[in-house]
């Protein structure tokens, strides 16, 4: 009882009817003929879904060419190198496993991964995934992982496993065909035999011609192309032109809470911010400079691998010569004492400056601040932050255009901070001082507030992918960001942005209405022609020609329409 079986007796049917009444088979071979040219479009639209995801298949990489014993180069299958190998990437080959660069330098063509044309730069000691592209230069690197535990071979079983995950509205179709299709055959055998023997019985002519032709008219008009082609197809779509812009959602189900998406919850560090330490703002003491203060800290700090005096390094811009400093004393949770030059250089905390006696102006402003003092003198002080991403207040405004005004972001750091870096961004909520724990706490906490007032609004939460993997979990929607290379983004979450840009939120919830918006036409315009039709038909008002367009006219425009989620905006 599928749209087949509908039109294989129409089409029989049509045929008999022209043969006893005039001999005139046109309308059978419009039947047959327009239901093929529905096929072929359904056909086409497939096709060109089905080449985004096969673009995305291209990154599986089909060799490499791994280091033998005695340094000649052996072209292998990825899936035979041994994790601990070296191997050799040549310009313009495509990265066939995960690992670590030992030589050479390079620029990646990550296109095919993120969605975005701006190559990456490649350098020793940088770690190197799967399926990006080699532009420039020769690569020397040790593999980290076997081929079936590489990012392409995730990214890939992903991809392909996500049309397996069903959404309502497919599920919701599936069960209407099941129940649909027998009732409407059901319907057509009562039209083609009740009425004539009703005429019979009231002894009047029974007209089997008449009743016949329309219960055939009723089977075509009744035929369910149009859904059971252009849903799963609107998902479908969706899901390609989403993965061609580097949106990788597993599944339609996902695609249709996205949708839904009413509360975002982000987290701060390398979400919001870059999760990396940087210089913000110098403020020197009268008789030193920014460059005479930043070189007196970095000199200090030389010696020290902490997150904090590599910033300093960094933003005093030169390498440091060692051979300037001596007698380096570091006071534990205060600071360093150093000698540069011969003088006294303090650097650190304000407890290091009242500890030492120096008279220092304090600074107020959120972040770190590293106090510095020469031969006892005050000589100013260094802040230092992790910055916010330049995309992320867009993100927040782009996410209150579509209507998302409660956004929360959660964070380890101090109040301070927390505060600062949500008003700088305009977040609506923020809680700080969290542990891993209790942000999955918190968003419980949220998500019980929302049941409790009856919304059925989502909650997505968007994590960097490495240490929140119970909170994406535990979310809605589990969003990984900037998940290129994380195992743990793509084993945990739901929707994973394959580049570092938080406005790509945004796109994918935009891309998630898109598509259901157009499910949702399709549902109503496929049924809501085909019910006045169906009424047409069996009181005879109907003929063939409008039976065909019913079906197959229905489907081809549900079909194109479903076409619309192939594009994606860049905004």
């Amino acid at each position: 009882f599928d749209e087949n079986f509908l039109m294989a007796v129409a089409s029989i049917g049509a045929l008999a009817i022209g043969l006893a009444k005039t001999g005139d088979f046109l309308e059978a071979v419009a039947v047959i003929l327009f239901y093929q040219v529905g096929e072929l479009f359904e056909s086409i639209a497939v096709g060109r879904s089905r080449k985004n995801i096969a673009a995305l298949m291209d990154i599986r990489p089909d060799y490499a060419n791994v280091k033998g014993e005695g340094g000649e180069l052996v072209r292998r299958d990825p899936d035979e190198v041994p994790v601990g190998s070296v191997i050799v990437i040549n310009p313009g080959e495509r990265v066939p496993l995960d690992g670590v660069i030992l030589s050479g330098t390079s620029t990646l063509d990550t296109s095919a991964l993120t969605g975005e044309s701006v190559p990456r730069d490649a350098a020793p000691g940088n770690d190197i995934i799967s399926g990006c592209i080699n532009l420039s230069g020769v690569l020397r690197v040790r593999t980290t992982k076997a081929f079936g535990e590489s990012t392409v071979a995730k990214i890939l079983d992903l991809v392909e496993n996500a049309s397996s995950r069903k959404s309502r509205s497919e599920a919701f179709i599936s069960r209407f065909a099941r129940i649909y299709t027998p009732a409407v055959c059901g319907a057509a055998l009562a039209l083609a035999l009740l009425p004539p023997l009703v005429s019979l019985v009231l002894g009047g002519a029974p007209a089997w011609s008449t009743w016949i032709y329309r219960a055939l008219v009723f089977l075509v008009i009744s035929c369910p192309c149009a859904l059971v082609i252009s849903i799963p197809l609107s998902f479908f779509a969706g899901l390609g032109g989403a993965s061609r812009a580097g949106i990788l959602v597993k599944g339609s189900n996902y695609l249709e809470a996205l949708s839904k998406t009413g509360v975002v919850v982000f987290d701060k560090t390398g979400t919001l911010t870059r999760g990396s330490f940087e210089v913000v703002d110098v403020r020197c003491a009268p008789g030193f400079t920014r460059e005479s203060l930043l070189e007196a800290a970095a000199l200090a700090e030389s010696a020290s691998s902490h997150p904090i005096a590599q910033s300093l390094q960094a933003a005093f811009g030169a390498a440091t010569d060692r051979s300037r400093v001596a007698e380096v004393t570091e006071v534990s949770g205060r600071g360093v004492r150093a000698k540069v030059d011969g003088r006294v250089v303090l650097a650190g905390s304000a407890r290091l400056m009242e500890d030492e006696g120096v008279a220092y102006v304090a600074d107020e402003a959120p972040g770190t601040v590293v106090y510095v003092a020469v031969d006892g003198a005050f000589a100013g002080s260094i802040r230092i932050a992790d910055t916010e991403k330049p995309e992320s207040a867009e993100a927040i405004r782009n996410l209150k255009a579509l209507g998302i005004t409660d956004t929360v972001m959660l964070t380890g750091d101090v109040e301070a901070v927390a505060a600062d870096v949500a008003g700088r961004l305009g977040v609506g909520r923020y809680f700080a001082g969290l542990l891993p724990a209790d942000k999955v706490a918190k968003v419980e906490e949220i998500l019980a507030d929302l049941r409790e007032r009856g919304s059925r609004v989502k909650l997505a939460f968007v994590g960097d992918g490495i240490n929140d993997a119970p909170v994406l979990s535990r979310a809605d929607i589990g969003v990984a960001m900037g998940a290129l290379g994380s195992d743990a983004a793509i084993e945990a979450a739901d929707v994973v942005l394959m580049d570092d840009d938080p406005r790509n939120l945004a796109r994918a919830i935009r891309l998630a209405r898109k598509c259901m918006g157009i499910v949702y036409q399709n549902i109503v315009f496929a049924i809501g022609i085909k019910f006045a039709c169906l009424v047409l038909g069996a009181l005879g008002i109907a003929n063939m020609w409008l039976a065909i367009f019913a079906d197959v006219g229905v489907m081809v425009l549900a079909v194109l329409n479903a076409m619309r989620c192939l594009r994606i905006s860049r905004q």
